[in-house]
């Protein structure tokens, strides 16, 4: 593993990964995950099923200049200056189905979470859970990379109205399908030595078994970043095995974050907990950074960098060979942060492809 440190920007998921493998860090590797910001997120999209449903309304991702979730609906603003717009609760068709099994909407275990629900126009919502982003924020506010204020109580019972609604939906979404299927693993409250033990009879094909064949997969590179035999793939579709695992690795079932989560990772009562645990809440934007949600998010790793809290922070581009087809990518520079501003609305395996692509 690298001895830099890095900061990574994810969907609760991606955070929860994040997570696991460093605090399992003797069965997976750990890695150089170092600060990880999360990002609020009812569900996410599909590239090539996002693709059909625009050009199903005559527009190519091509004509797309940004797109934004904003008041119930989906918003595609084009380059010839309309937009296209739909209610969130019309957006299945393009919906990952595997985002059903998730009751996380803030990222409960990173540092710092961020969305706009609760702020007001062009304000995010920064939700800080730890002493670390504490100290970050305060930093960020002291040196004016970005300015708070307290979130309004009408903000705050917005956000956790939004936050129980995905909890609601979704574990009835669960009971239904356990009803007939096997068990979201995520779900089922154990301890820590319960998940160590179970995990430790696990490998790939469990992985298989449990998660990637029963649509709980949410491509997030984990199992691929984790594997030392380099046997696992994940780009497009789901992660496949392409060698034989060794007799006792269990790197890929510890990683994931549909397999068990222990309660020293995710209390017993998360669920009765919207925003999970935090110590402050509060509404910020930046002037320095045109960007999703007032640009705060980017204003936040431009001062990691600048002041040398992290060495790299990982970033999601676009491809210029399929519009708005998002790939992560790792960088040093404050220049490719800004450049990268905004929010791509499609899954990638951000940061641990990058990670693995590095070599950390």
């Amino acid at each position: 593993m690298s001895d830099n440190k890095t900061a990574m920007v994810g969907t609760p998921c991606q955070i929860l990964a994040a997570t696991k493998i460093n605090k399992y860090e003797k069965e997976t590797g750990g890695s150089s995950v170092y600060v990880k910001i999360g990002l609020f997120c009812m569900e996410n999209f599909s590239y090539s099923y996002l693709e059909r449903f625009l050009k199903e309304k005559n527009i190519e991702l091509y004509e797309v200049k940004d797109f934004r979730i904003e008041k119930g609906f989906f918003i595609a603003n084009l380059i010839d200056g309309n937009n296209f717009k739909v209610p969130v609760s019309k957006t299945e068709s393009f919906t990952r189905k595997n985002c059903h099994v998730c009751t996380d909407y803030t990222a409960d275990t990173a540092d710092i979470s961020v969305g706009s629900v609760g702020s007001n126009k062009d304000y995010s919502t920064l939700i800080i859970r730890t002493e670390k982003g504490k100290k970050i924020i305060d930093e960020c506010v002291k040196q004016g990379y970005i300015e708070t204020k307290p979130i309004s109580e009408k903000g705050l019972r917005l956000l956790k109205a939004i936050a129980s609604k995905k909890i609601t939906k979704n574990l009835a979404y669960i009971n239904k399908r356990e009803a007939v299927s096997r068990p979201v693993l995520s779900k089922r409250s154990v301890n820590e030595e319960e998940f160590i033990r179970e995990s430790k009879d696990c490998q790939f094909t469990n992985l298989e078994d449990d998660v990637i064949s029963v649509g709980g997969c949410v491509l997030c590179g984990a199992c691929e970043y984790v594997c030392p035999e380099d046997i696992i793939t994940i780009d497009d579709r789901k992660p496949f095995k392409t060698g034989v695992c060794p007799e006792d690795c269990h790197a890929c079932y510890f990683a994931c974050p549909r397999t068990f989560v222990s309660n020293e990772i995710y209390s017993e009562n998360i669920d009765e907990k919207p925003l999970g645990e935090y110590i402050d809440i509060v509404s910020a934007k930046s002037d320095a950074v045109i960007g999703q949600d007032g640009g705060v998010v980017s204003s936040i790793l431009i001062y990691l960098l600048e002041n040398n809290f992290v060495d790299e922070v990982s970033i999601v581009g676009v491809d210029n060979n399929a519009p708005w087809k998002p790939f992560s990518y790792l960088t040093p520079n404050v220049e490719d942060v800004v450049a990268a501003a905004g929010t791509k609305y499609s899954t990638v395996p951000i940061g641990f492809k990058a990670l693995k692509e590095k070599g950390d």
